[in-house]
């Protein structure tokens, strides 16, 4: 072992330096082991990791064990209409045994689970009437079992047991570069003619809780929504014209009000909803594009759109106390001149979209999804095809396919930007 070098002050000043030696550097040491032998290591959200979750009765109890890699803190509370259980987690890792998740058992429908903002995970049952959560509890390790998340739900006797929403308290934004958003200040209504680079906002649909459709061999419609936008992404930003935000950029969940407000936040001239669809029909396949309208093309349209805006309350979102303001952006017409530039947007879509792919009936559908109802942005909404059909799920999960279709997307873009453009010159 090295010694310590001699002092090195200079001989006016007393020398204050520890005695050479080696406790002089064994100490520091000895002192780090001890403090991290009696404090309590934190966990972070990387460290826990739910590997299994089962679900069975005890007695007249429905009980739903989550197994852990750690300990972690957790919240629950119980929304109605339709009636839920909802566990928020720290951000967690999924690593689930590939077998289908529990339903049917009990109290138990179905659960979701997934990132619903940054920070936090959550796990979301659906129950079958007003639910009263009995217990819930972390299991410490005991012998080959590791730390386990148990929760025991009973009916509730009484209908405002069932009734136990957090309290609501603003909650502040995450950091834009953590869920892939990062806006410029709003800009002046209005396209300008001239070089600049438009504003083109993609909005995957689903994600993080919210898994949408699931194809007939287990496609996740949020994943292949979230593949789509970044390749359009790319396609887009090739041709030096646009500039492209995402409303999210990974696995996470968005508020349908959220994907309005960061579209208009972000200046959009165009704006662009992503999903994909499944139907009882297997045999039905094709890619469609929506407008808004109050009221649908069809009956398959309304449904469609019926489904889609509730996609808030599959994620457990607790929609008491929205504000005025808030509920119009959801619920209040598009602005008619909105409304026109997004059809004659759709217009063109369907033409070049037509050339690279198989188109469904009646192409140009009309129906009133809460994310076209941005006032001031022309928006649309891509049905890239139905999952429920195998031939349109295989071609969804290739990149080469999804390139194809972004590339007849971005054309249709590019012409109709162009359009404007024209028009403003005459």
């Amino acid at each position: 072992m090295k010694t310590a070098k001699p002092c090195q002050h200079p001989p006016a000043r007393p020398c204050q330096c520890p005695p050479a030696g080696p406790w002089r550097m064994i100490l520091p040491v000895l002192l780090a082991f001890f403090v991290v032998g009696i404090l309590p290591r934190p966990v972070s959200a990387a460290e826990a990791i739910v590997t299994d979750v089962r679900a069975g009765m005890n007695g007249g109890t429905t009980r739903l064990v989550f197994d852990l890699s750690n300990r972690v803190e957790f919240s629950i509370f119980s929304l109605t209409d339709p009636f839920r259980v909802v566990i928020d987690l720290p951000e967690v890792g999924w690593r689930l045994p590939a077998r289908p998740l529990p339903g049917n058992i009990g109290m138990l429908d179905k659960l979701r689970y997934g990132l619903f903002k940054v920070g936090t995970s959550r796990i979301v049952i659906d129950v079958k009437s007003a639910p009263e959560v009995k217990k819930s509890f972390v299991l410490n390790p005991d012998g080959d079992n590791g730390y386990r998340l148990v929760v025991d739900i009973n009916p509730a006797g009484d209908i405002t047991k069932a009734m136990s929403p957090p309290p609501l308290k603003a909650q502040p934004q995450p950091d834009a570069t953590q869920v892939g958003f990062a806006a410029p200040p709003r800009k002046p209504d209005g396209l300008a003619p001239g070089p600049v680079k438009r504003v083109v906002v993609i909005d995957p649909g689903h994600g993080g809780v919210d898994p949408g459709t699931i194809g007939v061999s287990g496609t996740y419609e949020k994943h292949i929504t979230l593949a789509m936008a970044q390749d359009l992404k790319k396609q887009l930003e090739r041709t030096g014209k646009f500039t492209v935000f995402l409303t999210r950029s990974r696995d996470i969940f968005v508020q349908l009000r959220d994907r309005v407000s960061r579209a208009r936040d972000a200046g959009a001239d165009l704006f662009i909803s992503v999903h994909a669809d499944a139907i009882k029909n297997k045999k039905t396949r094709g890619l469609s594009v929506y407008t808004l309208s109050e009221k649908a093309s069809d009956k398959e349209a309304a449904q469609l759109a019926e489904k889609e805006n509730k996609a808030d309350l599959i994620a457990g979102i607790n929609l008491v106390g929205e504000t005025p303001e808030v509920t119009n952006i959801l619920i209040d017409l598009a602005q008619r001149e909105s409304m026109n530039q997004s059809s004659k947007f759709a217009s063109g879509l369907v033409k070049e979209l037509g050339r690279q792919t198989k188109m469904l009936r009646n192409t140009h559908r009309f129906a009133g999804f809460a994310v076209l109802k941005a006032p001031d942005v022309p928006s649309v909404l891509i049905e890239l095809g139905f999952l429920s059909n195998r031939a349109d799920e295989k071609a969804l999960r290739s990149q080469n396919y999804r390139i194809k279709l972004a590339t007849g997307i971005s054309r249709a873009i590019t012409a109709y930007f162009s359009n404007i453009e024209e028009a403003y010159r005459k």
